[in-house]
């Protein structure tokens, strides 16, 4: 009998296991862009814990293993953030990364200060992800340049109308 993957926030035993992933699962994007020094390979085992603190980090899990992870917060201007969604290589383009998006869309969405849209952003050459956030309802309203030089697609969608707009009484 195979084990189901099961996604869940991250704790913070599972840091290292999230940043080890992040760094396999993010080879493929510095190798599209000839260039390493990409935020998700060089963030700090620190940083990490930071925002395992103060963020929404969900893990997808087989078994015992992350093979899946990703990052939303809330911004200032209300916007619901998501970033750093990977994937095991071994897992790609299995429908793992959309359930993982679709998991931090209804996170953030049911916070008290619920965001009205969701934003994101890719390399403006990762088609693969591009095709995904597409896919998932995301449009391009913008781009920037990273840090790192890499050209940025900006995307955004609008949260469903109802989506986690309920509230639970005694």
């Amino acid at each position: 009998m195979g084990m189901s993957v099961t996604i869940s926030a991250a704790v913070a035993e599972d840091t290292e296991q999230i940043l080890k992933l992040q760094y396999l699962a993010f080879q493929r994007e510095a190798e599209l862009y000839g260039n390493y020094r990409i935020q998700p390979l060089t963030q700090t085992l620190d940083s990490l814990k930071a925002e395992l603190a103060s963020d929404t980090v969900l893990v997808a899990r087989l078994g015992e293993e992350v093979v899946g992870t990703v990052r939303g917060r809330i911004d200032e201007d209300g916007a619901g953030s998501i970033a750093k969604l990977c994937v095991h290589p071994r897992l790609q383009g299995h429908g793992l990364g959309a359930r993982l998006l679709r998991a931090v869309e209804e996170a953030l969405g049911g916070r008290e200060s619920a965001p009205t849209r969701f934003r994101l952003h890719t390399g403006h050459k990762s088609e693969l992800n591009l095709r995904l956030y597409r896919k998932a309802g995301y449009v391009q309203v913008g781009g920037r340049t990273a840090s790192d030089g890499v050209r940025l697609v900006v995307l955004e969608k609008e949260r469903a109308a109802g989506a986690a707009d309920f509230a639970v009484s005694a």
